[in-house]
């Protein structure tokens, strides 16, 4: 049954990255067009939530989504959410329909294919390089200016202990929120470390819940209240995660 299991998950693994390229060859040229001006990044990002919800049904999964509170078209927002699994990204974008933009690792570039995309439209940032971090802040800015919300995995990777459920969230996140008083949007995603985690020899099809928490406001916040915010909404999004564990019992 073991050597049954194991087959299952190669073949599935690798239709995984099958996946991820066939919408973005077929959308090629179109996908170009879309990020030679930064104009065209909504039509970038309506072409990257086909290509999230392909890889998602694709892969036998769907999502319910539960919402406290509606997005204004009219606001920028920080978007995070716990990470335990790069469906996280499949899913924030099928989920969230305002146009956003991550900020996330530079490692991905190395994705073939992905990475080209990835490197030209998000945010990428060095975290062993003070610089890069400093300049996230200003990419960011230009990236509100123009209407765009942005999305921070605030643990920052991804723990190796199965015993933690989430791990300490990182300032980055919420240092911009207040720099440019965005109100803070926690997002939970209840099952992808269940349905696709990092270990190759895991996961199966099924239900993917999202939790899309009430929005946390920074309106006159300062960097003083910085820590009061970062256990405010790990608080939230932990607490989610155990309510989550409970229904599945």
């Amino acid at each position: 049954m073991r050597g049954i299991k194991i087959i299952f998950w190669v073949f599935w693994r690798v239709w995984f990255y099958v996946l991820m390229a066939i919408p973005i060859l077929i959308m090629f040229p179109f996908l170009v067009l879309s990020i030679l001006t930064e104009s065209g990044y909504p039509y970038f990002f309506k072409m990257a939530r086909i290509w999230a919800r392909v890889i998602l049904f694709g892969m036998g999964f769907y999502y319910k989504v539960e919402r406290e509170q509606e997005f204004d078209d009219k606001q920028s927002y920080m978007l995070i959410a716990n990470h335990t699994s790069m469906t996280d990204i499949m899913l924030m974008l099928a989920t969230v329909r305002k146009p956003f933009v991550f900020v996330g690792k530079k490692e991905l570039v190395k994705i073939p294919l992905f990475g080209f995309f990835y490197k030209r439209t998000c945010i990428l940032v060095d975290r062993s390089n003070s610089k890069s971090k400093h300049g996230v802040f200003e990419r960011a800015q230009k990236r509100i200016n123009q209407g765009l919300s942005i999305c921070i995995f605030p643990e920052g990777g991804v723990t190796d202990d199965k015993n933690v459920i989430l791990d300490p969230f990182k300032d980055g996140a919420f240092r911009l929120a207040i720099d440019h008083q965005l109100p803070i949007v926690p997002m939970t995603f209840g099952d992808n470390k269940e349905r696709f985690s990092f270990n190759f020899f895991s996961g199966s099809p099924g239900l993917m819940r999202v939790k899309i928490h009430s929005f946390i406001e920074t309106e006159g916040k300062t960097m003083n209240d910085k820590n009061d915010l970062k256990e405010q909404s790990w608080q939230i999004i932990h607490k989610q995660l155990l309510d989550f564990q409970k229904e599945k019992q």
